[in-house]
């Protein structure tokens, strides 16, 4: 490796330590587009996200090179490749990945939630490597052309550069603050998935007590056969007419995140 590194160094006549340097910031970004949204998806070709992280890395590179703070660390001319400062920057961007990613499964948390409460659980494939409801697919889908639509991939650009002051290279994070960040940041995640579910949950909460009245008061009417195509129908109008305003509350809840993503939710 250090062989083709000095072969490199004399063909484009760059110090050796700029190379290892584009190295460390490489893996970076490529840990967190491994997650990111719109790029980390499963069904995206495997060339094109090594494309993007090639893209991303050489805008990032230069940006933290030439900072005046030093991002890259207090002497960038020593740094090579150390089982600590790939372990750091492997670390750093799976964090900054796993933020934005942590939205999405808020999505598909809710959509799952959505459609075992409408009778539509478990039925194609779609943005994950296992089967989706329906419904979790539809919200993904929207949600992911809202990150798009929103500048979230030149946002992230900006963030992977930003990451340099929060988690400063070649430095792993504390385990502990680490862990209750996440922690909390899960714990968030479930209840605003929990929130946008909440209308479908309610109503079918609702709609089930009323069918097992009448199933108490007219024990011969066969009311599985009338309901259970009533709950869908019903299910599928409620979410024509909430589904905007559910992907608002997201787009918002994103917004705040995009803003400060390793900061509290």
């Amino acid at each position: 490796m250090t062989g083709l590194i000095a072969q490199l160094s004399g063909v484009f006549s760059i110090a050796e330590a700029v190379i290892w340097q584009a190295a460390l910031v490489f893996l970076r970004v490529g840990a967190a587009v491994a997650l990111l949204p719109g790029l980390g998806e499963s069904f995206l070709p495997q060339k094109v996200k090594i494309t993007a992280v090639m893209v991303i890395a050489a805008i990032v590179f230069p940006a933290v090179l030439e900072a005046p703070a030093g991002l890259l660390g207090p002497d960038p001319q020593s740094t090579v490749f150390t089982p600590l400062n790939i372990a750091a920057e492997l670390v750093a961007g799976l964090l900054l990945g796993f933020t934005l990613r942590l939205m999405i499964l808020c999505l598909q948390t809710a959509g799952t939630m959505i459609g075992q409460s409408i009778s539509l659980a478990q039925m194609f494939n779609g943005t994950g490597p296992e089967p989706q409801p329906i419904v979790s697919n539809l919200l993904t889908l929207g949600g992911l052309v809202l990150f798009c639509s929103m500048g979230g991939l030149a946002r992230s650009v900006e963030l992977l550069v930003y990451s340099y002051e929060v988690l400063p290279a070649g430095q792993l994070p504390d385990p502990g603050e680490i862990s209750r960040w996440a922690l909390g940041l899960t714990a968030r995640a479930f209840s605003l998935a929990f929130t946008l579910s909440a209308p479908f949950i309610l109503a079918a909460l609702l709609y089930n007590l009323a069918l097992g009245a009448i199933n108490r008061a007219m024990p011969s009417l066969m009311v599985t056969f009338i309901g259970a195509p009533a709950l869908t129908l019903g299910g599928l109008i409620l979410l024509a007419l909430a589904s905007p305003f559910l992907l608002q509350s997201w787009h918002d809840a994103l917004g705040v995140r995009l803003l400060d993503p390793f900061g509290p939710w």
